[in-house]
């Protein structure tokens, strides 16, 4: 062996042929073929499969919401119907019942809370589904003033009902009947409004005259600003059905203007808090005009006069 004087450590000869002197092994070559990098990738199936479980967690928490999803409409279906559910309400009601904790009446102004329960024919405690919602939807359209209900159950233990009411703004009187009105001037039915509420009628202001029903809603959205006077009155009759008459409680009339209402409101107010001028005993008070007001008071008492015998001097 030679010693490489550069790195020192001694390197063996090279032999050209390391059989040489032995029984070189057979190698068969007709199977040698270059060697292609292309051989280490996966096969086409298996990029299908690995490419196919990244998809398998996604479409199992899909298909789980569409079930869900379809669930729950599958309810709403079934409930919505009152024949389709009552086997299933009664299947709920036969096990532990989910009691009411809160009834919920949105949209209410005259009619009672306890009317509304009433009508719904469940309570506080009672089971969530021993009811019929639309048995119970169909009682609350009864009631006086309600114009449309809806009733629904929100579990665990609430009953929610929206109204919409009919709400009276005037007793109509035209000639010798009397009846409620709304906004539009239509006429609320009754329904024993005057029997479970009688306060109601000296509430509402009384307008009176062949199309006061009409007009009324103008005539109160322009008294509104003005509280003081608005509690001073008693009635307002239309005239010629074109303008107002006010009567107001101690009887003076106040003669409005057409169509001008509301600036004749402000300066009645002002009058009243510079002269106290609806405190004073006037017969009636003309605004007709805009620039000028007309007070008529009553005719003074007549003074007595003195008989002859009584103004003679008794003689002595």
């Amino acid at each position: 062996m030679q010693r490489d004087p550069r790195h020192g450590p001694i390197i063996p000869p090279s032999s050209p042929d390391p059989w040489r002197g032995h029984d070189a092994p057979h190698i068969d070559r007709t199977h040698d073929r270059p060697y292609l990098p292309s051989e280490d990738r996966p096969s086409r199936l298996k990029l299908a499969l690995r490419r196919f479980k990244r998809f398998i967690r996604p479409g199992f928490v899909i298909f789980t919401v569409l079930l869900l999803a379809g669930g729950a409409v599958h309810l709403l279906h079934i409930t919505a119907s009152e024949e389709r559910f009552a086997p299933l309400r009664a299947r709920l009601v036969a096990m532990e019942p989910l009691p009411i904790h809160h009834i919920i009446v949105n949209g209410r102004h005259i009619t009672s809370q306890q009317a509304v329960e009433n009508a719904l024919g469940t309570s506080v405690g009672q089971p969530l589904f021993g009811f019929s919602v639309e048995a119970a939807r169909a009682r609350v359209n009864a009631l006086p003033l309600v114009e449309q209900a809806t009733v629904e159950r929100r579990i665990p233990d609430t009953v929610i009902v929206n109204l919409t009411e009919r709400v009276p703004v005037a007793v109509w009187q035209n000639h010798d009947h009397f009846s409620l009105i709304n906004r539009a001037g239509d006429t609320v039915s009754d329904q024993g409004i005057v029997g479970q509420d009688p306060q109601m009628l000296r509430t509402l202001p009384l307008i009176v005259g062949d199309g006061a029903n009409s007009a009324a809603a103008d005539l109160l959205d322009a008294l509104t600003p003005f509280p003081d006077i608005q509690n001073r009155i008693t009635a307002f009759v239309r005239v010629g059905e074109r303008r107002w008459d006010a009567v107001l409680r101690n009887g003076t009339t106040v003669l409005l203007p057409e169509d001008e209402e509301k600036p004749a409101f402000a300066r009645l107010e002002q009058f009243q808090n510079t002269m106290k001028l609806l405190d004073r005993p006037v017969v009636s008070i003309d605004m007709r005009l805009p620039d000028r007001m007309v007070i008529h008071q009553p005719p003074l008492p007549a003074q007595p006069t003195a008989t002859n015998g009584d103004s003679q001097t008794k003689p002595q």
